[in-house]
């Protein structure tokens, strides 16, 4: 991947317009006695049987009834935070959730009491969908009209498929995993690149499916791999409700029933081993190799890494600065800062009640 240069203060733009910045995430319990009313924050107007929602509460329940996520959250704050002192623009940032304390609207709260009047959000969900993007607008309006007057203006950035500060870490990553076999193999090792699979109708009306294997491509080809397939996991909704597919287990038997024996899971549309990861991948895939005589290697996601902090940093710093410059690589072009009002509509809802996992992707 070519040098980019680095997006450093302008000298004439040294006064952003906001005044703090927002990190924006799904949330998630941090203990057993807050899984089951996280859970219903997730499954609000869903018509989720409670014998559903218990078993998915048995997945929080192999981790202590903890999701992984708050703490990861937590530290991409605390590294955010650093490189906004070490590199600009200065602003302090706060940090609320969909799902889970802290809540939007009492972090928006918090906010207007220390005088904010607009903030940057930055969501940790780097592909366009109504769950990672939009369903996160409209939860920043609700917080907002919660709070009233007072409430500050909230702007969220761009997504990053195609940020060299995500495609770079997450190819590093890659390579990694790779490692973990015989050299003589690596070049013959498939990549399962997997994201939270959405409805039909769903991607229907957005760019997920295109940004994601625009983001595998540039991955795969930094990585040096050229057998690679983009699947999908943690389905919920009806069997009769279409959804995007192959699912990982799937295509794990698919390569397994073609010779496979070794294998490397990357999930690339998730920034840190939050339950999705850990479970589905880390746990279930992991049985299913194990039992099919599969070698697989899961690689990491971003997390901190320090190119993805600085990317972070980068688009806030574009956008606070209004730079003129978007960075982007590949053949799709940088994501829109201000979505047009009917980007990525909500999807279709099935009249049944859910029979898989609640949500969509978490970020």
């Amino acid at each position: 991947m070519p040098e980019l240069p680095p997006i450093e203060t302008p000298a004439d733009s040294r006064h952003p317009v906001y005044d703090a910045v927002l990190l924006v995430s799904f949330g998630g319990p941090d203990g057993p006695e807050d899984v089951l009313p996280f859970l219903e924050n997730v499954l609000r107007g869903r018509n989720v049987p409670r014998e559903r929602m218990l078993e998915v509460a048995e997945h929080y329940n192999h981790f202590g009834g903890r999701s992984p996520i708050n703490e990861q959250n937590l530290a991409l704050l605390a590294a955010l935070r650093a490189e906004l002192e070490r590199r600009g623009p200065r602003l302090p940032v706060y940090w609320g959730n969909r799902n889970w304390h802290p809540l939007l609207t009492d972090t928006l709260r918090e906010m207007a009491d220390a005088g904010v009047k607009r903030a940057i959000a930055f969501v940790t969900s780097g592909f366009s969908s109504y769950s990672g993007c939009r369903q996160y607008r409209e939860n920043i309006a609700a917080a907002r009209e919660a709070v009233g007057e007072r409430a500050p203006q909230v702007d969220k950035i761009r997504v990053f498929f195609n940020h060299p500060g995500f495609v770079g870490p997450m190819a590093a990553n890659l390579r990694q995993a790779l490692e973990h076999f015989p050299a003589a193999d690596r070049a013959a090792v498939p990549v399962l690149f997997t994201a939270h699979s959405i409805p039909s109708s769903m991607s229907d009306g957005c760019r997920y499916v295109a940004q994601l294997q625009e983001s595998c491509r540039l991955v795969a080809a930094e990585a040096g791999v050229t057998h690679w397939q983009l699947v999908y996991q943690s389905r919920s909704g009806p069997p009769s409700q279409p959804w995007l597919e192959p699912d990982v287990g799937d295509a794990i038997r698919d390569l397994h029933a073609r010779g496979v024996r070794q294998l490397v899971v990357a999930p690339i549309g998730f920034i840190s081993d939050h339950m999705e990861v850990l479970y589905d991948l880390d746990t279930e895939a992991a049985d299913l190799c194990r039992d099919l005589g599969v070698d697989m290697k899961r690689a990491a996601t971003v997390g901190t890494d320090p190119e993805f902090v600085a990317m972070v940093r980068d688009l806030i710093a574009e956008r606070a600065w209004d730079l003129p410059n978007r960075v982007a690589i590949g053949t799709l072009p940088a994501n829109h800062d201000v979505c047009p009002v009917d980007c990525c509509p909500a999807p279709q809802r099935p009249t049944l009640p859910a029979a898989g996992r609640p949500g969509g992707p978490p970020g």
